[in-house]
């Protein structure tokens, strides 16, 4: 299915600018009306006061700075896409949700893809915590946009890490309008194991010959991780590669009062150096 309406989640500044051009570029190649959230998830700020009662001023303080951050990226998001005559539209949410408020979900649940800053190690455990929602709640494929990326280029290799999961599976589905405009494509599997289906030799080749009748050029490649972690082994065959996006299914943990991502997908999260599709 072609793309058609992209999400562009937007919560900070500081990556914002990469989130839009992102943005932008795809929906130039695609046609795609491009919406812009912005859900900034708030830190808890402790105000000390006599008789603990809080400055008024001091909260009406941090109140206009999160609405001038607003104006900031609205004007921002408005300058880039009418510069390029751009089809756009602007939301905002208030609340302390921030990405995984009912409003970005609600918006996300109708677009055929999502956009979102990559978490950094600055990033507050909040905002991970919300980023981690949004994938999981969203049910839409989900394009992490890494902090180190200046200016989008085009989606030529692709690089789809493989276990042969539900996840995994989905994943490399939702990639489809990016597949089939890409140069090369390659599945890519880690200690892949026998079963009663296929033996670990074969592991990615029926999803191969699959993406190979619809045209797209398809290598598939299975190794050993030699004890290595598997999102270090998959990072290091995204830069082998040269990958402009890799495809990855998202996996989780479920805790009483949290969800974390397992590690390989923790992993690539916090270090990716290209875009990342991630679907649940």
């Amino acid at each position: 299915m072609p793309i058609k309406t992209i999400l562009a989640v937007l919560n900070s500044p500081e990556t914002s600018t990469a989130v839009i051009e992102t943005g932008v570029a795809m929906s130039r190649q695609t046609g795609a009306h491009l919406i812009a959230v912005y859900a900034e998830a708030p830190e808890q700020v402790f105000i000390y006061a006599p008789m603990e009662i809080p400055d008024p001023s001091a909260i009406m303080a941090l109140q206009e700075a999160a609405e001038q951050r607003a104006r900031d990226m609205q004007t921002q998001f408005n300058t880039i896409t009418e510069r390029e005559g751009i089809s756009h539209e602007w939301r905002k949410f208030r609340g302390t949700g921030g990405f995984s408020s009912s409003g970005v979900i609600d918006s996300a649940r109708s677009a055929d893809l999502v956009l979102c800053a990559q978490f950094t190690e600055n990033t507050p455990a909040a905002q991970r915590a919300d980023i981690e929602v949004l994938i999981f709640e969203c049910g839409r494929p989900v394009v992490m946009v890494p902090y180190i990326q200046t200016t989008p280029k085009p989606v030529e290799r692709v690089l789809i890490a493989w276990n042969g999961s539900r996840e995994a599976a989905r994943a490399a589905f939702d990639a489809m309008p990016f597949l089939l405009k890409a140069k090369e494509v390659e599945i890519f599997s880690v200690d892949a194991r026998d079963d009663l289906n296929q033996s670990s030799d074969l592991a990615g080749s029926e999803l191969g010959v699959t993406l190979a009748r619809h045209g797209i050029k398809v290598n598939v490649n299975n190794i050993e991780s030699a004890g290595k972690p598997i999102g270090a082994v998959i990072e290091n065959r995204v830069s082998d590669y040269a990958a402009d996006m890799l495809v990855m299914g998202a996996y989780t943990h479920s805790r009483i009062r949290e969800r974390i991502f397992g590690g390989a997908t923790h992993t690539l999260l916090g270090s990716m150096t290209t875009l990342t599709l991630m679907s649940r």
